[in-house]
């Protein structure tokens, strides 16, 4: 019972590294990072799938590099590095290649054609109606019969492309992404 209670305050608050040290493996982690995202990512307004990827395997090895926990800041860097690169990679080869980027990219799937909602393809995504009806809400849409087409983009976003309103002069369809 004893073991509930009991608070090593030595362990909680000394640290085992030199504090000096902490600080310059937290500042060469930082910009070292900070530098290759900017060299090699491009900005994007929303983050896709191996975005994800790269930021979880970041963090994974940048903690090792920060912390020094069988790591040294430049192995750190090697394998942040090669992750980084891979990813730019095969972002250029979907740019430069149509099957490449056919393999790589997910195709859009429609969720909603002539305002009727596309259950399969609603299950195929695990999506709720409730969920779909409150992306469209974001666009300020209360009725699905307003949209002509809406489609489950590759990086997880939902476009919408509405009917023309009845106020509208030149008779285009209004094209709205929502995340």
């Amino acid at each position: 019972m004893d073991h509930f209670f009991k608070v090593d305050w030595q362990k909680l608050f000394v640290p085992n590294d030199s504090v000096l040290e902490m600080f310059i493996r937290g500042t060469i982690m930082f910009f070292a990072v900070f530098a290759l995202l900017r060299i090699f990512r491009r900005q994007a307004g929303a983050l896709g799938t191996a975005d994800l990827l790269v930021i979880v395997i970041i963090a994974d090895a940048g903690s090792n590099g920060f912390t020094g926990e069988g790591f040294s800041i430049t192995e750190a860097l090697v394998v942040i590095t090669v992750v980084v690169m891979w990813d730019w990679l095969l972002d250029w080869l979907g740019f430069k290649s149509k099957f490449a980027a056919k393999v790589l990219e997910s195709e859009p799937l429609e969720l909603i054609k002539n305002g009727r909602v596309l259950r399969r393809n609603l299950e195929k995504e695990l999506m709720t109606e409730d969920e779909l009806d409150a992306q469209l809400r974001l666009q300020g849409i209360d009725d699905r019969t307003k949209v002509k087409q809406a489609c489950l983009e590759g990086n997880g976003e939902i476009s919408i492309i509405r009917y023309d309103d009845e106020k509208d002069t030149d008779n285009t369809a209004s094209r709205r992404t929502v995340n």
